[in-house]
């Protein structure tokens, strides 16, 4: 949900500056995809062409950022989620509302947003009944051929797995969706929204305002920016150079600490939260037709003081990659954390990838530098099995590395709502292995990750998951699937024997998953 202290006022500002840029505009085209990991499989497989070079480090992409896309052979089809079935097209291919008056450049789409889910955790000694009951609205169109705009609204309820639950307690928000109150008994209550408009004010130059989240890289986690958290307000402006080969996007945004905006909160008032401003640059460069390199920084301004008032300057709106990194470091009370990745494809069914981050390197601190690094491989079609897709992830990622920069109070974490702005499971080391496959409008997902989380530099837990779901994709325009799921999950501590704990769930859901949640943890 939008905080209410956020300022709408300036968001108003930037709305209306997005307006009258809209004037400017061209062909409008310029949406942004769903960033469903599951979704994006056979976008991932067509952006994997040798002769493909749009730029992919960056999510949820833009959708034919330039006209020249439209010259790449089946670009047509890099974007569309199952190929064309004509029987089936004419029922279930379509958006519940479409609005289009004749001799009008103006189009509206409303579909709903459904997650209704059924299940048990058969290793629960209370035997309680789980479940999750979310209705909503996603809406999108065109007004004129000037701008694109797009808003979501999710109203949840929710009875989770113990070890979700308990997170969601220790960190006061349902993982990626916003704080909670309590539902029934032992339930959660909790909405959340995004929304965006996208121009192009220039050929090589779109801009959006609006609210919502970013990934940063081609693995599954990402160990600089991650859609893991709650949504925040941003700016975000990408500019292509040199023909497409060099793309540029400065995100500007407003986070969240949960903590009071104030020493003295105001009598019978809702209480407001503290904010503190972050800035996120991204350079990607397709150095061939196979080679990505990108690099990153990510910046999150001191947070306010006890009247929740920010001393910003000049350097928060630099544009300039790396320009600040000289004059505050990695270890000033501004955290700021860099790192980039790369993507190489070897064949048109095999692409590795890499990231490196860096959070601190002073060397000073107890258990090591905050650093870390990711490799991977995505395979497409294996074994020349169409749509049978498979990926395996390798992260490790220092215990030092996110928290606040040596010598400065916690609120100076890179998070928003008490989450990890990166790397899910916060530090440690983790493998992941997932496979897909498709088959007309049935598809099979299976997930394993091995989590290994150290505490004081020692081994302090380890995490087993296996996730597995069979379902029917009912409608391709909004992504609506039915599914049967199986999770198994079990965590073991060092030297906490009596910690230990399982889950097996089993459920029955339908969902419109056109966004990503974590509950690998």
């Amino acid at each position: 949900m939008f905080d209410r202290d956020f300022s709408y006022k300036r968001f108003s500002v930037l709305f209306l500056i997005v307006l009258l840029l809209a004037s400017f505009v061209g062909k409008a085209q310029f949406y942004n995809l769903p960033n469903d990991h599951n979704f994006s499989l056979l976008t991932e497989r067509g952006l994997a062409t040798k002769d493909s070079s749009l730029h992919s480090g960056l999510k949820p992409y833009i959708h034919f950022f330039n006209s020249k896309y439209e010259h790449i052979p089946d670009s047509h089809r890099i974007f569309k989620f199952i190929v064309d079935d004509p029987a089936l097209d004419a029922m279930f291919f379509k958006h519940v509302v479409r609005v289009q008056p004749p001799n009008e450049n103006f189009k509206l789409r409303l579909d709903p947003i459904l997650n209704f889910e059924k299940g048990k955790d058969l290793s629960d000694t209370i035997n309680r009944s789980l479940n999750t009951n979310t209705r909503g609205l996603i809406a999108s169109g065109y007004i004129g051929d000037k701008f694109y705009f797009e808003t979501m609204f999710a109203e949840n309820q929710s009875t989770f797995p113990v070890y979700v639950s308990n997170v969601a307690k220790a960190t006061l928000v349902v993982p990626g969706q916003g704080r909670w109150k309590t539902f029934k008994t032992t339930g959660y209550d909790y909405a959340f929204s995004s929304g965006f408009v996208s121009i192009q004010a220039l050929k090589n130059l779109n801009i959006q305002v609006g609210h919502g989240k970013h990934k940063i890289g081609s693995g599954y986690r990402s160990l600089l920016l991650s859609d893991n958290a709650f949504n925040y307000p941003y700016a975000r402006i990408t500019q292509q150079w040199f023909k497409g080969r060099v793309s540029y996007t400065n995100i500007y945004s407003v986070l969240m600490n949960l903590d009071s905006a104030s020493k003295h909160p105001t009598p019978n008032a809702e209480r407001l939260f503290q904010k503190k401003a972050a800035s996120f640059q991204y350079l990607s460069i397709n150095v061939s037709k196979k080679l990505n390199v990108g690099f990153f920084q990510g910046m999150v301004w001191h947070a306010g003081d006890d009247k929740n008032k920010q001393d910003i300057t000049w350097q928060y709106f630099n544009p300039v990659i790396y320009s600040n990194l000289p004059e505050y470091g990695l270890n000033n009370k501004n955290n700021i954390v860099v790192g980039g990745d790369i993507k190489f494809k070897v064949t048109n069914k095999l692409n590795l990838y890499g990231q490196v981050m860096a959070d601190d390197l002073s060397g000073v601190k107890k258990y090591g530098d905050a650093i870390g690094f990711q490799v991977g491989a995505n395979f497409y079609d294996v074994f020349g099995v169409k749509n049978l897709f498979f990926q395996v992830e390798y992260n490790d990622v220092n215990e030092n590395s996110y928290v606040s920069p040596l010598g400065t109070t916690s609120n100076q974490s890179y998070s928003h709502y008490n989450q990890n702005l990166a790397y899910t499971p916060g530090s440690g080391k983790e493998i992941i292995a997932v496979a897909d496959y498709k088959w007309k409008r049935f598809f099979v997902n299976m997930k394993y990750n091995n989590q290994t989380i150290l505490k004081n530099g020692d081994f302090f837990y380890t995490n087993q998951l296996i996730n597995t779901k069979i379902g029917y994709l009912i409608n391709p325009a909004y992504n609506l699937t039915v599914n049967l799921g199986y999770t198994y999950r079990m965590q073991n501590f060092n030297n906490f024997a009596t910690l230990n704990n399982q889950t097996n769930y089993i459920y029955l859901g339908i969902r419109t998953s056109i966004y990503n949640l974590y509950y690998d943890f």
